[in-house]
């Protein structure tokens, strides 16, 4: 007789109480939200709770899985770290973590009575003390929404691929619409990327917004607070109204979740690799997303309505799965995708792929995509 799979459920009853921990970045947090949509559809009734660093959060407005979103700083004297652990100090019957690092870990360590994380090939065997439970952490050929659901199966729970976008009122975006047509069918670029190395080019997006406008779409452009990055849309909108073009700029006007709202009732979303292209995604638009030394078996966005836990994407090569066309960048000396950050292997550097992605093929899909959605 084959024995039973002892679970979480089976060993502990249901959960009361879950921490989910996922101190990284906004993108990070939006892919762990298969994993908490899992568990809560495994424990409908249980409080699932998520621990971010401040400035992420917004990846998480309108989840209705996240009960409490506690944001706690990273940078703090040692008294304020203190005083983190000893407010969380077992406050959960579970905590679970879907990254491999020692502060995700301590966190889990401190909150829940039973913990549930990810560990190092390497190097980590001392800290296994910090998890009851944990699986093998794997950096290049697994995505990122997959190597989370594999806390699901620690768990003994199904596990759902679903990433849920932030939501917010429409109300607040349509007021900043007021401008366009009513009821004109509009595309959403999101040009500019946290790192420099994750860039394409300003001419680019310029032609991008002539080519759309040509199609009957007007163009709206999102971007974040940072002046560096309004400087860089108000480049691009003042270049295509010099061509006749006339861009809406939104960029620092919304939060993630109006972003969200925006993109939801899109034509089309074009941007490089950045949260809000995986927000894009998620909403089920059709998404063009530039891709350079990003590995995309990790870090492509994952198509709305995937239910298989492999990756979506090759390492190598450009294709489209369900509403997301994923287009590698283009480069004489075939490394792509390098994996570093930019030619210089820094973060402000640029990259000769992304740099040399031709202005013809960006258009030629996203006509495509607009035409046959």
């Amino acid at each position: 007789m084959a024995q039973l799979e002892v679970t979480y459920e089976t060993r502990h009853g249901k959960p009361r109480r879950i921490l989910l921990v996922c101190t990284q970045r906004i993108g990070d947090v939006l892919l762990t939200t298969p994993l908490a949509r899992s568990m809560k559809r495994a424990w409908p009734e249980t409080q699932i709770d998520m621990l971010v660093l401040p400035g992420t959060e917004g990846a998480l407005a309108g989840n209705p899985d996240i009960a409490q979103i506690l944001a706690l700083p990273q940078r703090v004297g040692l008294l304020e770290k203190l005083a983190q652990l000893r407010r969380l100090w077992q406050r959960y019957d579970l905590a679970v973590s879907p990254l491999a690092t020692d502060r995700a870990r301590l966190f889990c360590r401190v909150a829940g009575r039973y913990r549930v994380g990810l560990l190092q090939a390497q190097g980590e065997r001392s800290k296994r003390g910090l998890l009851n439970r944990w699986a093998v952490f794997d950096d290049l050929d697994t995505h990122t929404v997959s190597m989370g659901l594999r806390i699901a199966e620690l768990l003994g729970i199904p596990a759902c691929a679903e990433v849920v976008p932030p939501t917010a009122a429409w109300s607040g975006v349509a007021e900043k619409l007021t401008a366009l047509p009513v009821a004109a069918p509009f595309a959403v670029l999101h040009p500019y990327p946290k790192f420099s190395y994750k860039m394409w080019t300003a001419t680019g997006w310029i032609a991008l917004t002539q080519a759309l406008h040509a199609q009957g779409l007007q163009v709206v452009l999102t971007g974040g607070p940072d002046r560096d990055e309004g400087d860089y849309t108000d480049q691009i909108a003042k270049s295509a109204a010099e061509q006749g073009v006339r861009v809406m700029n939104l960029a620092g006007q919304l939060s993630l979740g109006e972003t969200a709202e925006l993109i939801r009732r899109a034509a089309l979303f074009v941007g490089p690799d950045t949260a809000v292209t995986h927000i894009a995604a998620a909403t089920g638009t059709p998404t063009l997303a530039l891709f350079g030394p990003s590995n995309p078996v990790k870090w492509g966005p994952w198509p709305q309505g995937r239910t298989a836990l492999e990756s979506p994407w090759p390492r190598r090569g450009s294709s489209q799965q369900g509403n997301v066309f994923l287009l590698q960048g283009e480069d004489a000396r075939a490394c792509v995708p390098c994996l570093l950050e930019g030619c210089e292997r820094h973060v402000n550097s640029l990259s000769a792929c992304l740099q040399n992605l031709a202005t013809r093929r960006v258009i030629e899909i996203a006509t495509r995509m607009i035409r046959s959605p």
